[in-house]
């Protein structure tokens, strides 16, 4: 039988085929050349197979959370991409990266050189010991927030909200967007 629809896809074609997820980044630094090394996460992110950045945000200064109160300010951003690959790969590729850039994990909130936090993939829920989607506490911080609502104004982090609502209700203190610093694309 064949369809009304002379554009319908043939269901049978589909199988094997995997869906195209929002994929967001978190990403900071705040040992060493921050920017060089944030440079190199971007770049390490759109190098990924299978993963298609959609858009960068603006370079943003905040001041650390917990740790050491002489921990140096980090530089963040966000990432919005694209990707079929599966949470655990993207989550494993994350850390692949922070490895490359020597991230130590030692101790909780210590300074680090590279965070690669992998914060929402669509609207997968996943509350694992490796792996938590969404992000636990991106909803909470500005850091995360600010350059995800300038890239992706309709964002939202799944169970918890639209970006420009949860936004209302962060401590946005000391997130500062530094236009003198950019990242290239």
């Amino acid at each position: 039988m064949s369809s009304p629809n002379p554009y319908a896809i043939d269901a049978d074609t589909l199988s094997g085929m995997k869906p195209l997820r929002k994929v967001v980044y978190s990403i900071g630094s705040n040992l060493g050349d921050r920017l060089t090394i944030l440079q190199g996460a971007v770049d390490a992110i759109k190098d990924t197979p299978d993963v298609i950045v959609v858009d960068v945000s603006s370079v943003y200064e905040t001041e650390p959370l917990g740790g050491p109160d002489d921990s140096n300010k980090f530089l963040n951003l966000v990432i919005v991409a694209e990707s079929t690959l599966e949470p655990r790969t993207l989550l494993e590729r994350a850390l692949a990266i922070e490895d490359a850039y020597g991230r130590e994990r030692e101790e909780r909130w210590a300074p680090r050189t590279l965070d690669v936090d992998l914060v929402i993939v669509g609207n997968t829920v996943k509350d694992e010991d490796y792996l938590k989607l969404p992000h636990p506490l991106a909803h909470e911080r500005g850091f995360v927030l600010v350059p995800w609502l300038e890239v992706d104004p309709a964002g939202e982090v799944p169970g918890q909200g639209k970006i420009s609502d949860l936004i209302k209700t962060a401590d946005l203190s000391g997130v500062v967007r530094r236009d003198d610093l950019a990242i290239t694309e």
